[in-house]
């Protein structure tokens, strides 16, 4: 190896790795132009009754105006019942695979559809639906106009 070529491997080795360390040092960012939580910051809740479970991100679904929400349906089959919003919601499969139906007839087993990661679907308003997981967590953003109530509604026999 020629003593030139020597010299710019030894000193371009120290100088790569200044480069990766300053790759991973996180910058400062101004909080009046970038605010953020990282995963561990997200402030879930319990697990309700259906088997799922919800971390406000942006507004307040109960309120007018827009809204962010991570749900997560837990695995082993839990699903809402048939319902309807009043508004649009629009939902991004973030994990998992989320399992969605529509109409009254509530057939998790052979009337759901499976949306993998990455699907985004429109539940549209006053339109009745029902969606959960089967064998594995499934999780969501879901985002609309508040406020984002559920009206249940009876299933077909």
């Amino acid at each position: 190896m020629k003593p030139i070529s020597r010299f710019w491997r030894f000193l371009l080795l120290p100088l790569s790795f200044a480069g990766m360390l300053s790759i991973s040092s996180a910058a400062e960012l101004n909080p009046a132009a970038v605010i953020y939580k990282l995963p561990d910051q997200i402030p879930w809740g319990p697990v309700n009754a259906a088997g799922a479970q919800a971390a406000v991100v942006v507004g307040d679904p109960n309120k007018p105006g827009f809204y962010a929400v991570y749900t997560k349906w837990t695995k082993g089959s839990h699903f809402s019942h048939p319902h309807f919003h009043p508004n649009d919601r629009y939902i991004v499969v973030l994990q998992g695979t989320w399992w969605v139906g529509s109409g009254t007839k509530f057939d998790p087993e052979h009337g759901s559809t499976p949306m993998p990661v990455g699907s985004f679907v429109t539940h549209f308003g006053k339109q009745v639906h029902w969606d959960g997981a089967k064998d594995e967590d499934a999780v969501l953003l879901i985002m609309g106009e508040g406020p984002a109530t559920a009206t249940e509604v009876e299933e077909a026999k």
